[in-house]
């Protein structure tokens, strides 16, 4: 597998789970929050729909940008912080239920990824 293919590969959580929470929401807000978190509001709506905006520019990025074995160490020290969150959110403040195992799943495969492209990378150089 080419670091560009692995990079692209690292996009698609991004553009995929980011395009869920851009253009549905309140479908997100609904099955991912627990009910006590739930508000179901256009402040909501807006402010998850800006998230995964946020998400697929990141996606598009790692996309179309040419990652060095630099990049894919930061992408993965950056990706860390991200566990944390998963971890604190759905067993320490419950905000999130079951759901927000796809991300971690998508944050571990990324992970993953990004060591990959490394190693792959350095290879190349």
């Amino acid at each position: 597998m080419s670091p560009l293919l692995i990079q692209r590969l690292i996009a698609l959580p991004f553009i995929m789970l980011g395009g869920w929470c851009l253009f549905f929401p309140e479908m997100v807000e609904q099955l991912t929050l627990t009910a006590a978190y739930q508000h179901n509001s256009a402040t909501t709506s807006l402010l998850i729909g800006c998230f995964g905006a946020q998400a697929v520019l990141s996606g598009l990025f790692a996309a179309f940008s040419r990652f060095t074995k630099t990049t894919f160490l930061v992408y993965a020290v950056a990706l860390l912080p991200f566990f944390w969150f998963n971890y604190w959110f759905v067993f320490v403040v419950p905000m999130f239920n079951a759901w927000l195992a796809l991300d971690f799943v998508s944050n571990l495969a990324m992970l993953a990824l990004c060591v990959l492209g490394w190693r792959r990378s350095a290879r190349l150089a």
